[in-house]
Order: structure tokens, then C-alpha cells, then sequence
């Protein structure tokens, strides 16, 4: 069986590392990328099976990457995770409404994203 993909994209490159770790554990093969821009860039050449995307990103915000995945061809497949520090309810039902399929509050550990892969059918 392939193993599944995921793109972290968050700016902060300790918590990609922390997130690809724990990704890696579940058997995911990961990529980075450190602003929506680079994760379109990225999801146009490759697009993975899951995306675990932070909100709050310079050049390119997970809001608007979000919208604009689910422009492109093939940008309906990837579940997104969306991974905030957001507390805000209104937020996390805009990013709901604009084609998230779960979302992880910050600071995040193994147990939530295994949970959380697991709701949205990745695991």
C-alpha cells in the first residue's frame, strides 16, 4: 500500500518539524512548505493526500491558500487540517466554510493529529 502524503505548511520551521514528525510516525510522507504561496506552488506540482495549514502566515494566509486550493484541479481531494491558535469561533467556521475538513488547536501533540487524521478519513 503507498503511503499517504501531507503538506505542513506553517511558517514557524519548528512546527513543521514537530508536525512532519508526528506525521512520519503515522506513516505519512511529508512536505514542507513556510507560506500559502509556497503550498500552492507546491500543490500544482504534487498535490498531496492531506495538508495540516496554519492560519496566521506572512505573504499568503491558510484562508487564502484554502480558497485558492479548492480552485485547482484536483484541489477538492486533499483533506486540510487547518491548525490554529485561533479560540476564535466565527474563524475556525470561516475556515470550515471555505473547505477545511477538520482543524487542531495550538500547541497540537501526536494524539490530537492521530485523532483528527483519523475523523477526516486519512488514517
Amino acid at each position: 500500500m503507498n503511503s499517504k502524503t501531507c503538506l505542513v505548511v506553517d511558517d514557524s520551521r519548528m512546527i513543521r518539524r514537530v508536525a512532519s514528525r508526528i506525521l512520519k510516525e503515522l506513516k505519512f510522507e511529508t512536505e514542507e512548505a513556510e507560506n500559502g504561496q509556497d503550498a500552492i506552488d507546491r500543490c500544482r506540482i504534487d498535490m498531496p493526500d492531506a495538508i495540516l495549514l496554519d492560519w496566521n502566515m506572512p505573504i499568503m494566509s491558510g484562508l487564502d491558500f484554502l480558497k485558492q486550493l479548492r480552485k485547482e484541479p484536483t484541489g477538492d481531494k486533499p483533506v486540510v487540517v487547518f491548525c490554529t491558535a485561533e479560540r476564535d469561533v466565527l474563524k475556525i467556521t470561516e475556515a470550515l466554510d471555505a473547505g477545511a475538513d477538520e482543524y487542531v488547536m495550538k500547541p497540537f501533540d501526536s494524539d490530537i493529529i492521530e485523532s483528527k487524521f483519523f475523523q477526516a478519513g486519512l488514517i
